[in-house]
């Protein structure tokens, strides 16, 4: 299928289809699914309204050709969604799919990386806020400990994944953990990626006063290790990455709070019931389960998802300030994927 490439109203291209396979999660932190607010009661979405199988690869092929090249399952927790090695399988196997990953909160990976790695999976993210058993237990709203976890990044990396832990540091919480973190990965050649507290949603009681930002991190890390700034592996990389001098392995940041990437991004989402959203910190999104229940053609999904892209303006974190992070209704990030 041949169709011109994307470009939004800033000229930013489509290359990343975020795709959102579950809304429901078996962690309850703070800062994306608090438990106040998702309770033993909380009304997920039932299996009806989820995007099947089918639908996530006929997307898939559209995105493709449009531009979009990676793809990113997430969640919620998408280890959560059954026979997911089945769209794995499929999802591999679609032309023009150059890479595909997978952010997880590591607690079904255990049982599951092999048949991951069978289906064609070769990249994880791995979310992990501290190695401490009592703080990570308070973080994730759960009590779950980090040694299982820890144990199934060490399985899947030995397994052949390229595996990156994402580390989300708030102040106050667990920037404590930043160098013990760092010292626990580094021995292990893993890339660690430290995230600044983003105020995705409306529920996570986010503030400027929680934030650590990368300046404040590096220096913690420079003040024991040489580090040496790498270059962009593509353009609209977000992650900004460092090399441990004379040592495999480094660290990364996603600087969305004090150094803004949005003039580059080039990330669509797609939540687990379906609807496209231009931006992390979107408001709504465009129903694309509608069209394509009602029987709507490969050509009109186009042309929407066109649309949709075309008159794309988004840029939040260039323009954030504390009177429009409480101001603006933003999609919670549990629903529509990180």
């Amino acid at each position: 299928m041949n169709t011109h490439p994307l470009q939004d109203q800033l000229r930013r291209p489509i290359h990343d289809l975020r795709i959102s396979v579950t809304d429901r999660c078996n962690f309850r932190c703070s800062y994306c699914m608090p438990k106040e607010i998702f309770g033993e009661d909380y009304a997920f979405l039932p299996a009806s309204e989820l995007l099947t199988f089918d639908e996530i690869c006929r997307l898939t092929r559209l995105f493709v050709s449009l531009g979009v090249s990676k793809i990113r399952l997430t969640g919620g927790e998408p280890l959560m969604r059954p026979n997911l090695p089945e769209l794995v399988t499929r999802i591999s196997a679609t032309p023009g799919v150059e890479d595909m990953g997978l952010t997880t909160n590591g607690v079904l990976l255990g049982r599951q990386a092999a048949p991951l790695y069978a289906a064609g999976l070769r990249r994880l993210n791995v979310s992990l806020d501290a190695l401490d058993p009592e703080l990570f237990g308070r973080m994730n709203g759960r009590g779950f400990k980090p040694g299982s976890i820890l144990q199934a990044i060490d399985q899947a990396a030995a397994a052949g994944f390229e595996v990156k832990v994402n580390m989300v540091v708030q102040r106050g919480v667990n920037e404590s953990e930043i160098l013990p973190m760092a010292a626990y990965f580094k021995k292990r050649k893993i890339t660690l990626r430290f995230i600044e507290f983003m105020d995705a949603g409306n529920d996570n009681g986010w503030s400027y006063d929680k934030v650590v930002t990368k300046k404040e991190i590096l220096q913690q890390l420079q003040n024991v290790y040489t580090l040496e700034a790498l270059e962009q592996n593509y353009t609209g990389e977000v992650a900004q990455r460092y090399g441990y001098q004379g040592s495999a392995g480094g660290v990364g940041f996603i600087t969305s709070v004090s150094e803004s990437f949005c003039s580059t991004c080039s990330r669509a989402r797609l939540s687990s019931d379906g609807k496209l959203y231009t931006c992390l910190f979107a408001s709504e999104g465009f129903d694309l389960r509608t069209m394509l229940r009602r029987g709507a053609s490969d050509a009109s999904l186009l042309a929407a998802i066109r649309q949709v892209w075309e008159q794309r303006s988004d840029r939040y974190s260039d323009e954030r300030t504390e009177k429009t992070r409480r101001s603006k209704a933003k999609i919670g990030m549990s629903y529509i994927g990180g």
